[in-house]
């Protein structure tokens, strides 16, 4: 009999959210349209994942990661900086369709803040800098997204993007779920019965990941195949941006002196997009229809795939001098 422990989900992870993904594939195609009525439990389980998230996070070790300034700022740079920029070049290969312009903005512009840590430790780099800086990534993204979103699409912006979406996701996704975590933890300093707590919340990361992959991909699967067309095209965006965003962080935490580890994790938080988190955006915008909730969850497959290949790419690219010296 197989016994399991978090040591376990978390060395099987990668396959426990390959497996969520194809369960909700299959549940998308045996239910057909009646999966969409998943979608009014996305955002539940995505608030439950970030508390986890957020929980794993000491409040100590956040203000310690505002003061490793070096590689915030680099994380910054590289984020809110140069994604932008490759960003604005690489939609210039799609067609002049607002909305399939939006959804593509919408994905990448914004880091990832959940499985990155993940894959940043399978690729060993430094997930603690990654895992501390999560809430300062969450909220400049929210804050800059509709800035850059409004700069780059000008007036066909303003039948996308709406406040009420982003103050709605602010809310629930970011504010809530952290001041939930940081009252575990206090309440876990204090007393035994939140150190119990907090060791159950511990066991929650990988199931409740699994839990919204499943949930978005059958949720979101039938409206894949009504924009396949439009879908298709941003297959090679996210592709290109997979490839770029890799070698453009290598460049930024060579200039910034930034360690070995330090290097890998703003690799791998550069080629990771939070398209989880966005897609209560997607959904949320008047007359979206199918296409860019499909867009933006098009990108988290594509994205599954290219993370496979930084776990031994991103270390290669990374490496010890001593380990350069050898070579």
């Amino acid at each position: 009999m197989i016994r399991i422990s978090r040591p376990t989900l978390e060395k099987h992870q990668v396959a426990i959210y390959f497996m969520a993904v194809f369960a909700g594939l299959l549940a998308a195609a045996v239910a057909g349209p009646s999966a969409a009525a998943l979608e009014a439990w996305i955002n539940p389980a995505l608030a439950a994942l970030l508390y986890v998230t957020f929980l794993q996070v000491p409040m100590a070790a956040l203000g310690q990661a505002l003061t490793h300034g070096r590689f915030l700022s680099a994380l910054l740079i590289v984020n809110f900086v140069a994604v932008p920029l490759v960003v604005l070049g690489l939609i210039q290969f799609l067609p002049a369709h607002p909305a399939l312009h939006f959804a593509v903005l919408l994905v990448l512009l914004a880091p990832c803040i959940d499985y990155v840590v993940v894959f940043t430790h399978l690729g060993r780099g430094d997930a603690k800098l990654i895992l501390a800086a999560t809430p300062v990534l969450l909220i400049a993204q929210m804050l800059l997204l509709p800035v850059y979103i409004g700069l780059f699409l000008g007036s066909d912006a303003a039948g996308l993007v709406q406040a009420s979406p982003f103050l709605h996701a602010f809310f629930w996704l970011i504010a809530i779920p952290l001041v939930l975590a940081g009252a575990t933890q206090y309440w876990a300093a204090r007393r035994a019965s939140g150190r119990r707590v907090e060791g159950v919340m511990g066991w929650l990361p990988v199931p409740l990941m699994a839990l919204v992959l499943l949930l978005v991909f059958a949720a979101v699967a039938p409206r894949i195949g009504a924009a396949s067309a439009d879908v298709a095209r941003t297959v090679p965006i996210y592709a290109a941006f997979a490839i770029i965003m890799p070698l453009v962080a290598y460049a930024v935490g060579k200039l910034m002196g930034l360690d070995v580890g330090a290097g890998r994790a703003l690799a791998f938080s550069a080629g990771t997009r939070n398209s989880l988190v966005v897609l209560p955006l997607a959904f949320a915008v008047p007359g979206g229809g199918a296409l860019i909730p499909a867009v933006v969850v098009t990108q988290t497959l594509v994205e599954l795939v290219s993370e496979l290949v930084y776990v031994r790419w991103i270390p290669r690219l990374f490496k010890p001098a001593t380990e350069r010296e050898t070579l």
